[in-house]
């Protein structure tokens, strides 16, 4: 043994058991916060620069890898072959405005306006004669979209009464409004509504555009109209929310708002956190309910103390909660939100979630299956039970295994998604069980999304009141869009029918 070997073993660091395995702790705290720190950098990088929606597009089989010598260098050596020539089609999209694209219904006005022809105004007019019409076609706008309604109501004089000395004169009354006093007509109304509720127009922009048209209309009388005529549907709102709850099988969610304030110094405090819980219907309708809060206590605010019928949410804990102390209400989960635990971890750990995500992908290829040849309740289900479910099961073996390998970071994003899909595994197989529920969520978040949208524009609720009215409004659009009925249309019958009830009285 040389005298450098010999002293490099002299060199030898002898350190007590505890102090060694208080190193190897705090290696694996260092680790840990190294995985932590990447993955919340990868999630600022996605924010910034990665794409916003959760599809993902599959690579073709028959497409070539850009950076792949061999296919790059096949495709090259691949014969031509000469093909005949032809004059490609242009397909339409359906979005074309011009002479031959621009289409309309019958609902929109058309102007005719006839042009003059030089030939029939000059000297030698009489030598022509018109023999037919081409047409031009151009979209237009106008100044103006409103107009006042003005009604003359005739003063008649019997003439009797005032040979006799008797009151004579008689006014014909004023048509009956939605509002007492009001000088509005349903159409208004209806349109100040959708505008808000649905094109996300807030009122000040409204009252701009009616200065701009020549209108005179104070802000706080467009305000007092839109909340008049709310609480007018807000007994509709309230029965289309029960008549949901009848049924037997829902989808709950919730999503924040600001309404209303804290008391201030001055009055005027931050502002609070509410939120709004939508619920969807079997039958497709939609409801929304305001709560200051989403504690465990809303949910039996909104489903009622003893819901009985299946329950389909996201992953939040207090629906489990729930609906684990009611014996005849079934929790069912949400495939969507475990994907997206999974994609959290995509840049950090590519492999297993790769893995998990091409499960997750088989299950949404036999739904989309399904959809397309229009199958029935028992076709869906037999093709779940036979096809679906071993899908379910090798995901959860999968889960398991991943779980037990000793690798594993307790605290990484690939951890948190693994024990997120096995803490809710009986939730996620329900779908197997039943052909109305579907793997996820997504219609009842595609529904809610007029509330995040409308916020880009009118921000917050000034009061808690005016978050309810939300609600109330939105629970009948909602519905409205969810059967293809026009909102516009169902609002105006709706006052019509409170102005005739008024009538009757």
């Amino acid at each position: 043994m040389s005298a450098a070997q010999t002293a490099s073993q002299d060199a030898t660091v002898q350190v007590p058991r505890e102090q060694y395995e208080g190193m190897q702790s705090q290696i694996a705290r260092m680790a840990q916060d190294y995985a932590e720190l990447k993955a919340q950098l990868e999630w600022f990088k996605r924010q910034m620069f990665g794409a916003k929606s959760e599809k993902r597009q599959e690579p073709s089989p028959d497409q070539i890898a850009l950076f792949n010598g061999q296919a790059a260098s096949a495709a090259v050596e691949v014969a031509k072959i000469a093909v005949p020539a032809h004059e490609r089609q242009k397909r339409r999209t359906g979005d074309e405005v011009n002479d031959t694209g621009l289409r309309f219904g019958p609902e929109v006005p058309v102007k005719e306006i006839t042009l003059s022809c030089a030939e029939l105004d000059g000297p030698n007019a009489e030598q022509y004669e018109i023999i037919d019409y081409k047409t031009s076609l151009r979209l237009a706008r106008q100044p103006g979209s409103h107009v006042v309604l003005k009604y003359l109501r005739p003063v008649v004089r019997h003439k009797a009464a005032v040979a006799a000395g008797l009151p004579a004169l008689i006014t014909a009354p004023a048509p009956l409004g939605v509002l007492d006093h009001a000088q509005v007509d349903v159409s208004f109304l209806a349109g100040l509504l959708v505008d808000k509720f649905v094109y996300h127009t807030p009122l000040y922009r409204q009252h701009q555009r009616l200065i701009d048209e020549g209108i005179v209309v104070s802000r706080s009388t467009l305000d007092k109209w839109a909340r008049d005529a709310i609480a007018l549907l807000e007994p509709i709102a309230r029965a289309v929310r029960l008549m949901i709850l009848a049924g037997s099988r829902l989808k709950v969610d919730e999503t924040p708002i600001k309404a209303g304030r804290t008391k201030g110094a001055n009055g005027q405090g931050k502002m609070k956190q509410g939120w709004l819980w939508p619920i969807l219907g079997e039958e497709g309708d939609i409801a929304f309910y305001y709560a200051a809060s989403r504690a465990g206590t809303v949910v039996k605010e909104v489903l009622g103390e003893n819901y009985q019928g299946i329950l389909q949410t996201d992953g939040y804990h207090v629906y489990a909660k729930y609906a684990a102390g009611l014996p005849g209400c079934t929790h069912a989960l949400c495939w969507a939100h475990t994907r997206r635990a999974f994609l959290k971890a995509e840049n950090i750990d590519p492999q297993p979630v790769a893995q998990a995500l091409e499960m997750i992908r088989g299950l949404y290829a036999i739904e989309r299956e399904l959809r397309a040849v229009g199958a029935d309740q028992g076709t869906i289900l037999a093709r779940r039970k036979t096809t679906s479910e071993p899908i379910v099961d090798r995901f959860f073996e999968w889960v398991a295994a991943e779980i037990a390998k000793p690798e594993l970071l307790p605290r990484s994003p690939l951890a948190k998604a693994l024990g997120y899909a096995k803490e809710r595994e009986p939730g996620l197989r329900e779908f197997i069980k039943d052909a109305w529920l579907a793997l996820d969520t997504n219609d009842l978040e595609r529904a809610l999304r007029v509330i995040p949208m409308g916020k880009k524009n009118w921000l917050f609720c000034t009061t808690e009141f005016g978050a309810q009215q939300v609600a109330t409004i939105q629970t009948l659009l909602a519905t409205c869009r969810a059967h293809g009925i026009d909102a516009y249309t169902y609002l105006v019958d709706v006052c019509l029918l409170y102005t005739s009830d008024a009538a009757d009285e």
